[in-house]
């Protein structure tokens, strides 16, 4: 078993591994590597509404779906499944995606990674027994951005580098303003050139600000 037999298993479920690390402290028990998978684009979207959890009517389509599809992932590699929601108590997928290097902050305090920009998340992760040899992870984008774009994207400047005004935010997408921000998702993480890449669809995004509001 290897990383990238792992990588192409997810890939066929259109998740990517957006981190990975080695034991920490913080690692569940008995963990030697751990890989961080989030939404892999394009593909993720039209992938999870075609499944059973989006059609059935029933809550919580997406964690769902995620269950399904790591726990499948980690019962064919032998791994622990875990997952960022679930709790109280939560996982620290934070925590663990900084420590990994994978994933930095970005200027506007939200996670950026290299492929993904500000567009990255994570649906849940495959805590392995083995200790996997690791590609290096991707080069961090933001210290090459020219302009950093992400800083004056908002249009209430409620995502800055002093931290995140969600009242503002809310109020603003809430109003007769905040269409775009309703059918088209975060113009801060819209903006992030290396997000371009990751070819994430409207549709997607109105559903998780649905979700927020």
């Amino acid at each position: 078993m290897t990383w990238a037999e792992i990588a192409r298993a997810a890939a066929a479920h259109h998740l990517g591994v957006h981190a990975a690390l080695h034991p920490d402290p913080h690692l569940p028990q008995g963990t030697r590597t751990l890989l961080l998978l989030g939404p892999r684009e394009p593909g993720y979207w039209p992938a999870l509404t075609a499944g059973p959890e989006w059609r059935d009517g029933r809550p919580d389509p997406v964690d769902r779906w995620s269950l399904r599809v790591i726990g499948a992932l980690a019962e064919r590699f032998g791994a622990r499944a875990v997952f960022p929601f679930g709790g109280p108590p939560f996982l620290p997928f934070v925590s663990w995606a900084l420590a990994s290097g994978w994933v930095q902050s970005s200027p506007v305090n939200l996670l950026v990674h290299g492929e993904a920009g500000l567009w990255v998340s994570f649906r849940g992760a495959l805590a392995l027994r083995e200790r996997l040899a690791l590609p290096p992870p991707p080069a961090p984008p933001c210290p090459a951005c020219a302009g950093q774009p992400c800083r004056t994207a908002c249009p209430v400047a409620a995502l800055t580098p002093a931290g995140y005004d969600t009242a503002a935010c809310k109020a603003f997408v809430t109003g007769p303003e905040g269409h775009a921000c309703r059918t088209g998702g975060c113009q801060v993480r819209s903006a992030c050139p290396a997000g371009q890449r990751h070819g994430r669809l409207a549709a997607q995004s109105a559903y998780h600000m649905t979700q927020f509001l």
